[in-house]
């Protein structure tokens, strides 16, 4: 990966993981990942975060133009941090990531190796991209808003049931909990449409993955376009809806009546009660009026040389 710093002047890189992600998965891969690091010119500063938020205030304050890179690793959640305390600096350097969640959904989106050395070796190779971001009231978010219905279905699912049944898996485990689901009555606004109604789950998201299933929202989503892809679902009335619902969420076909799906770069969203809402696995608060935004282009992650060119080609498709 091409630096450009002073001539003699060491490559400085900051590393921080998370110690308790993936069942502290990290532990046994440590001294490996460092030492990929250091074999690539990099003098490294090791940081294990401490508690929740840690992430985002270390990258916020790390000092400017001391480093040339910050890699990450753990799971969504950690990642999240990160790139929210990026998000904060004048001076935005480029992410490697290295996953060692449950989940892991943005680094399948990405292509990025589940093998820890792997990772980091593909870090020390490979090519930074430009990749969306998204805002939320503030906050940001790397790959998923979402509240109600399937929210924690995508985490909670056994992954050996994912792994059997697949994309069904998710359907399944969100329609035992349907009779019992809260709705909302909401008004939802892009740049395109509006749309109004009770809704039972919405999802903005900007993935291939979402709680380990690919292609949930869309099979033809593109990391850096500025768009996002959204799902939102109407509270059945009847049998009839319940089971278009099903049938569309299965063949991820959504054409029934009670599923709308946008392609957009902003959304404004009213609520007439508080809505729990999620941002990448992670609670982001019980909140009546959303603003989300896409901000095109603003996380420079680093891939394989490989996945960089494939979302090109996807780009230009």
């Amino acid at each position: 990966m091409t630096q450009s710093v002073e001539k003699n002047q060491p490559k400085r890189l900051f590393f921080i993981y998370n110690p308790k992600s993936g069942k502290g998965k990290i532990k046994s891969n440590l001294m490996d990942i460092i030492d990929v690091f250091v074999k690539a010119g990099f003098a490294v500063t090791v940081y294990p975060t401490q508690e929740t938020g840690d992430a985002t205030e270390q990258i916020k304050n790390i000092e400017t133009g001391f480093y040339d890179l910050v890699v990450c690793s753990g799971g969504d959640g950690t990642l999240d941090e990160v790139v929210a305390g990026m998000m904060q600096r004048e001076e935005k350097l480029p992410i490697g990531y290295i996953p060692a969640g449950s989940t892991n959904d943005f680094a399948r989106s990405l292509g990025i190796s589940d093998n820890m050395s792997q990772a980091a070796k593909d870090i020390m190779e490979g090519t930074v991209f430009q990749c969306d971001v998204g805002g939320f009231n503030g906050k940001s978010f790397v790959y998923v808003a979402a509240f109600g219905l399937f929210t924690e279905v995508t985490y909670e699912t056994d992954q050996h049931l994912k792994n059997i049944l697949g994309h069904t898996a998710y359907v399944l485990e969100g329609v035992k909990s349907l009779s019992s689901i809260e709705s909302y009555e909401m008004r939802i606004e892009s740049e395109e449409e509006s749309i109004e109604g009770d809704f039972i789950f919405g999802m903005i998201t900007n993935s291939l993955s979402i709680g380990g299933f690919k292609n949930l929202a869309a099979r033809d989503a593109v990391l850096d376009d500025g768009v996002f892809e959204a799902v939102f679902i109407k509270r059945p009335t009847n049998v009839a809806d319940l089971n278009s619902i099903v049938v569309s969420l299965v063949t991820q076909n959504y054409d029934a009546s009670c599923i709308k799906v946008l392609k957009t770069s902003s959304l404004k969203i009213q609520s007439e009660t508080e809505v729990k809402w999620t941002l990448d696995g992670e609670f982001g608060g019980s909140i009546m009026d959303v603003e989300i935004y896409n901000h095109r282009k603003a996380l420079s992650i680093i891939v394989k040389e490989s996945e960089q060119i494939e979302a090109k080609e996807s780009e230009k498709e």
